[in-house]
């Protein structure tokens, strides 16, 4: 089964007493239900993030699960479980919408939490926190919701499996089905248009970025310590 550890990174263990080969329909079924279903309202989520629409979320879903039931017979007890859900729900999603060519209808509902736009917003391409990213802070929730939205799918995912779900790259090459490399591109990639975009809102709204940028720039290197050996200068 998996658990949480202080950080709130699931953690597996290994579960000896089950015989995945061996066990009863009956506790397969209690074990979906019992190791499974409490990732329901994540995954539902994701599934907006992905959809855009509750119903198709709803659908997307439901379809996952059925697939995930019917398969949990492969899963191996005590590896990340969120994981293998996660990559189900996405080639879910790629074979019943974009195989299909369809559009989900745009929803206008707000299902991620301030927290959780902020954590995305936060990281530029490097995934650190520049004077440029602190300046757009400022910027309302509703940009930053608007802002990754925008962004291309296979970016969007990228970004939303690493600084909303906080996923490892390793997970996220699992999920998505990508090497690790290229998960780190369109990481890199994504965090970049994310930053471009969020760039381009503050401008509308008014405000000087780079201007703002210099100045938290410029209070950090006042408060930098002078660290040379003496007799010598900092280098600049």
């Amino acid at each position: 089964m998996e658990t949480q550890n202080a950080t709130g990174d699931p953690v597996t263990h290994d579960l000896p007493g089950v015989d995945v080969q061996s066990e009863s329909e009956a506790q397969r079924r209690a074990r979906f239900e019992r190791d499974a279903m409490e990732y329901v309202d994540q995954l539902y989520s994701a599934a907006m993030r992905m959809t855009r629409n509750p119903q198709d979320a709803e659908d997307l879903v439901q379809e996952a699960y059925t697939k995930a039931y019917s398969s949990f017979h492969q899963y191996k007890p005590g590896t990340n479980l969120k994981a293998w859900l996660y990559r189900i729900l996405t080639n879910t999603y790629i074979n019943l919408y974009r195989k299909r060519q369809r559009q989900p209808q745009q929803s206008t509902m707000d299902t991620l939490e301030d927290w959780q736009m902020a954590q995305a917003a936060e990281h530029t391409s490097t995934g650190l926190r520049s004077a440029e990213t602190e300046a757009l802070d400022r910027l309302p929730d509703s940009d930053v919701k608007e802002a990754l939205q925008s962004i291309p799918e296979e970016f969007r995912l990228a970004v939303y499996f690493a600084d909303v779900e906080g996923f490892a790259y390793r997970e996220i090459a699992e999920i998505l089905d990508i090497p690790i490399g290229t998960v780190m591109s369109r990481l890199h990639r994504g965090r970049k248009l994310l930053r471009e975009l969020l760039t381009d809102y503050a401008r509308e709204r008014g405000m000087d970025v780079e201007k703002a940028a210099r100045r938290s720039a410029a209070k950090k290197t006042k408060t930098t310590p002078n660290t040379a050996p003496a007799g010598q200068e900092a280098d600049q």
